[in-house]
């Protein structure tokens, strides 16, 4: 008799397990970054992130027309740009703390475009967060200043990727945005990589790995935020979504031994819990552009 039961798997376990393989494949990339560099691992990550995106959606090229890649291109640089500074930004700061400075760019978009009051209280949450983690504060470890600043730039790259990213929504298909950005994106890095020698560096064992962090970063955590979506409302998807500092701190101190002092995990959760505010209080509608290729998702 054959079989008509499904395999389900409730969404909330879904976006943790999503959240799990973000950072996992951060992590991974991390213990790259010796043989490699930071350029020349972002760049072996977007080009077999694009080579999986190309085989999964085949983008048909020919027919983007030019409004398509007036909105294209923005998008894809600014996908690019996020990824490589994220990756310099993670070789000179802990995994949570780039993470958590990284998020200040979504909190950005939906702080910005709104007029509630109450979002000037996440807004000062995620301030007081961000201040707790620069060098200057006076709090806990040193932390290297441009670490900072190219976190911060990564994430104001992924508050381009959000605005970018609507626009596309309405001219192109996901699949199509996603995968032709995602090239986009490894046109933009690979000549950095390039130029930091990564050819003459890598070896079987380390397209292995690559191609493992472009698994973990991209093509798992966007096939299973997919299904996410499709049982969550946006509201409750956006709040789980928020928990990813938390998480990127504690597979950075699992996996990567990166410890924090006490006053930066008081910076992690004060930026999780705006973001958590931010998502409740943002009113409810349908997600426009793909989620997760902020990749990090960025990552």
């Amino acid at each position: 008799m054959k079989s008509t039961s499904r395999l389900r798997i409730p969404p909330i376990p879904l976006l943790l397990l999503s959240a799990m393989s973000v950072q996992g494949g951060a992590a991974l990339a991390k213990q790259l970054f010796p043989a490699l560099g930071a350029s020349g691992t972002s760049g072996l990550r977007l080009a077999f992130a694009a080579l999986l995106l190309v085989a999964i959606f085949r983008p048909r090229l020919r027919g983007i027309g030019e409004a398509q890649w007036k909105a294209l291109l923005p998008y894809g640089v600014a996908l690019g740009t996020m990824n490589l500074t994220f990756y310099e930004a993670l070789a000179r700061i802990p995994l949570g703390l780039a993470v958590s400075l990284e998020f200040v760019g979504p909190l950005g978009v939906a702080i910005f475009g709104s007029r509630r009051p109450l979002d000037l209280l996440w807004a000062l949450l995620a301030g007081a967060g961000i201040v707790l983690i620069t060098p200057w504060a006076g709090v806990g470890e040193a932390v290297d200043p441009l670490g900072v600043v190219l976190a911060l730039a990564a994430g104001a790259c992924w508050a381009a990727y959000i605005v970018t990213g609507k626009k596309l929504s309405g001219v192109l298909p996901a699949g199509q945005s996603v995968s032709v950005g995602m090239l986009i994106a490894a046109a933009v890095v690979l000549p950095f990589a390039l130029a930091d020698g990564v050819v003459g560096r890598v070896t079987p064992a380390l397209l292995g790995f690559g191609l493992g962090v472009a698994v973990l970063s991209s093509a798992i955590p966007y096939t299973v935020e997919m299904f996410a979506l499709k049982a969550l409302p946006e509201r409750a998807f956006s709040v789980l979504m928020s928990m990813e500092p938390i998480v990127a701190t504690l597979v950075g101190l699992i996996f990567l031994g990166e410890l924090l002092a006490p006053a930066h995990w008081l910076a992690v959760a004060l930026v999780s819990i705006a973001s958590v505010g931010t998502g409740l209080s943002a009113e409810p509608q349908r997600p426009e552009a793909p989620i997760r290729e902020r990749v990090g998702t960025s990552h």
